[in-house]
């Protein structure tokens, strides 16, 4: 939205863009394959954990897909106001529900399996998908214990764990070799597929610009199957004995079962996959620039429980945000929330017509690993840029991300370590995602938000330095007496982030100020930025104060002859004309007044809509410099060595 009357219209946000139609099918299309080994894998594993035939696995897998094109639409589209995040979010079923429902089939059918099982694994599934939808927004307020340091770790978690599945599917064929076939040829083989594909994926984004760079995967997974099956390595047989058409219907394995400890266990799986998606939406906003907010995890927690419920009603499983497909989405830069709606109307024809799914099936297993493998790295890759927002100089944080990532590692190493581990703890051990995302959690809680915090004062309040538990403890009159000064003129950013209480640290706490700055309305924003003084008057000494004169003191100008005066003048003229506001400047920020001033001229050439952006960012990096200036005065030593080690660089 633009700042100023005169600007025009901004263009519309990336995330509700609607691309063309031949792109919008070409981009779902390579969501789909990007996610369907992921989606058709956890109901194979069940079915062969519970012992069921051909025709039975069949069918899962169809109301699988079917039920993850209904979910992937809730969720990118949304149902009303409240249901579905409206990101580019695809639904698929989580695995760390495959041991909890596999025991419940095995316990419902006292450990012979069969289709017996089912009805009590849907029973639970319901009870589950409907105890999670109501406890969404209960499970939201609690944002306030995923700063970026556990944002981070899990997202990078994430990406590192997830690439153990790219690594299996590149050496499958060697790790299903029969007899009289060499094993180790076979996974050279499923190698040489998987690196070829990634090539491909790399040389396109190299080469190409535009829409080709975006559908790179798309190329990769082609490419690379097209010489499979030139060289025999891929096969379409299954495409002809497919059937035409299958169709599932609601409760097909009979009436649902409902068990205490079956629905208990499955609520425990829910309350973990909140955690992961819970991450997949803070991912998601990193990649598409929205802030995330306690409505955005309870509209995606609602249509995860939503799709949950519609899974056990359908034949199909327990539902969450995919991490491939967040990794897609940072890979290609393509951030319209309706190609993954095109997605899932992908995923439902492929549910009713088992010779589409077929063809998608044919895809060798080395070429997706090769291709998934590019885009669980960019899902770490977020993770490490959030984790570059977190304060490493407190152990604390280090110690968060060191043992989650630890952890993570562990399991993901050595998964069988959940098989040595009690019953109850063995969801935990179940993937390295669930063991690494509760660690950081946990850390988290047990470092900021338990017994007496320990750590640096934040800031010099009212002449005296204040530390994080007192800053926490302000009511609301005294958060905004101490921290309103930051913004000229305006007391509404301390007041909003005063709600946001408690904040885990310094960081934190002049983030929110930052974040209910960029979130307010463009009129508020507009107002903000007229209450500062031009930095013309600053520099010229004309109407200013003491605060003014703290913030020009980084910045040696001397005395201006006439000259230079006559030239700042006609720039603080010039600006006002064609903007209608002050020109406000972060003098700090400059190495000497000719940069500013030329700087200066440079923004009343630029367009109002660009202008507008950067007249705010001057404001919030005004409040950035004061803000560093009490911290700098509350931990003088601190201070001293960090801009000593600033220098060596």
């Amino acid at each position: 939205m633009p700042l100023h009357p005169s600007t025009p219209i901004t263009a519309k946000d990336p995330v509700d863009a609607v691309p063309p139609v031949g792109r919008l099918t070409v981009l779902g299309i390579q969501h789909v394959l990007a996610f369907y080994a992921g989606a058709v894998v956890v109901p194979l594993v069940i079915a062969t954990g519970l012992k069921l035939d051909s025709a039975t696995t069949i069918h899962l897998i169809n109301a699988d897909l079917l039920t993850c094109g209904i979910a992937t639409i809730i969720q990118s589209v949304g149902l009303g106001k409240r249901i579905g995040v409206r990101l580019p979010l695809i639904q698929g079923v989580t695995f760390t529900a495959v041991s909890p429902l596999i025991a419940i089939g095995l316990a419902a059918t006292g450990g012979k399996g069969g289709v017996e099982g089912l009805p009590a694994m849907y029973g639970s599934i319901i009870a589950a998908g409907l105890a999670t939808f109501l406890a969404a927004p209960y499970f939201a307020k609690l944002l306030r214990f995923f700063p970026p340091v556990v944002t981070g770790s899990l997202l990078t978690v994430m990406g590192t764990t997830l690439m153990s599945v790219s690594a299996m599917d590149i050496v499958s064929w060697g790790a299903n070799a029969g007899p009289g076939q060499d094993a180790s040829a076979l996974t050279l083989r499923g190698l040489a597929y998987a690196l070829a594909t990634l090539a491909i994926i790399v040389a396109v984004q190299r080469i190409f610009k535009g829409f080709m760079s975006t559908i790179a995967v798309l190329v990769g997974l082609i490419t690379a199957t097209a010489a499979a099956l030139a060289l025999g390595d891929a096969d379409f047989s299954g495409v002809q004995q497919a059937a035409p058409l299958g169709i599932t219907t609601p409760f097909y394995f009979g009436i649902p079962q409902f068990t205490i400890t079956g629905i208990v266990s499955m609520i425990i799986v829910m309350a973990v996959t909140a955690v992961e998606t819970t991450g997949d939406v803070f991912a998601t906003g990193e990649v598409v620039g929205r802030r995330i907010t306690p409505r955005h995890i309870a509209a995606a927690l609602r249509a995860d429980g939503l799709s949950t419920l519609l899974g056990g009603i359908l034949n199909s499983f327990p539902y969450t945000c995919f991490a491939q497909n967040v990794g897609l989405v940072r890979l290609t830069r393509v951030k319209s929330r309706w190609v993954v709606t095109a997605a899932g109307v992908l995923m439902i024809i492929l549910g009713v017509l088992p010779k589409a799914g077929a063809v998608v099936a044919a895809i060798p297993t080395p070429v997706i690993g090769g291709a998934s493998l590019a885009m669980f790295a960019s899902v770490a890759v977020v993770g490490i840029q959030t984790l570059g927002k977190v304060d490493m100089r407190d152990n604390r944080n280090a110690v968060i991300v060191s043992t989650s990532v630890g952890l993570a590692l562990l399991v993901t190493f050595k998964p069988d370590i959940a098989n040595v581990m009690p019953s109850w703890l063995a969801i935990l051990f179940g993937s390295g995602v669930t063991i690494g995302a509760i660690s950081a959690v946990v850390l988290n809680i047990v470092f900021f938000h338990l017994g007496a915090q320990r750590g640096a004062d934040v800031a010099v309040v009212s002449g005296r330095p204040v530390d994080l538990k007192a800053v926490n403890a302000m009511d609301r009159q005294e958060f905004v007496r101490a921290f309103a000064d930051l913004y000229e003129g305006a007391t509404w950013p301390a007041e909003r982030a005063w709600q946001r209480r408690p904040f885990a640290s310094g960081a934190e706490l002049h983030r929110a100020l930052e974040e209910e700055v960029l979130s307010a309305s463009a009129q508020e924003q507009e107002e903000l930025i007229a209450g500062y003084l031009p930095v013309v008057d600053l520099l010229l000494g004309e109407g200013g104060d003491a605060q003014a004169e703290l913030d020009t003191a980084s910045l040696a100008l001397g005395e201006f002859d006439d000259a230079e005066r006559a030239e700042l003048q006609g720039l603080a003229d010039a600006y006002q004309e064609r903007f209608g506001r002050p020109l406000v400047m972060c003098v700090s920020r400059a190495a000497d007044r000719s940069q500013l001033i030329a700087r200066g001229w440079q923004r009343v050439e630029a367009s109002p809509a660009r202008e507008a952006r950067m007249a705010l960012g001057e404001v919030i990096d005004i409040a950035q410099a004061r803000f560093e200036t009490r911290v700098a005065d509350a931990n003088p030593i601190r201070s001293a060595w960090s801009r000593a080690f600033e220098q060596l660089d």
